[in-house]
């Protein structure tokens, strides 16, 4: 149950959108991809890697997405729908190998996601800077079967 804790933390990665001249989330339609490491509380680092496809449901509003992450160890398969009203960012999510889901609740300011995951077994704080076609995510999951996550993700090409 514990590693659901990569999971919602990677939902909040795939939440997260800059305030320029495009809507917020307008500007995450697409693939985006990366790799990077996360920290099991009782073991080392580990390397992941994970794609996610972003859906905008509402101009400037709302996203759906698809992740899939991978480590030598485990998957995750996570979909998620996110809104955004003003700078407040809400919504939920569901990993379909664990069967686990919940909420996700935070802020979006200049490209710079401030967000909470919740769920029944795990509980995360997650930041998120975004900037042109580059992402950079971090999870701090203090308890958690995975206590750190660190991911650097890159819009693929159309």
């Amino acid at each position: 149950m514990a590693r659901i804790g990569v999971g919602a933390a990677c939902l909040a990665l795939v939440s997260s959108g800059g305030l320029h001249a495009e809507p917020a989330l307008d500007n995450l339609a697409g693939a985006w991809s990366g790799i990077g490491t996360m920290k099991p509380s009782d073991g080392p680092r580990e390397k992941v890697r994970c794609k996610v496809a972003y859906n905008i449901t509402k101009p400037g509003r709302s996203v759906s997405l698809d992740l899939r992450c991978a480590s030598d160890a485990y998957k995750m398969v996570l979909s998620a729908n996110i809104d955004q009203n003003g700078t407040e960012l809400s919504g939920n999510w569901f990993e379909s190998e664990y069967r686990q889901g919940g909420k996700v609740y935070g802020t979006n300011t200049d490209g710079l996601i401030e967000a909470r995951i919740e769920g029944n077994t795990v509980a995360a704080l997650v930041t998120i800077q975004t900037k042109g076609n580059h992402q950079s995510f971090l999870m701090d999951a203090p308890g958690s079967w995975v206590s750190e996550v660190a991911i650097e993700l890159n819009r693929e090409a159309k």
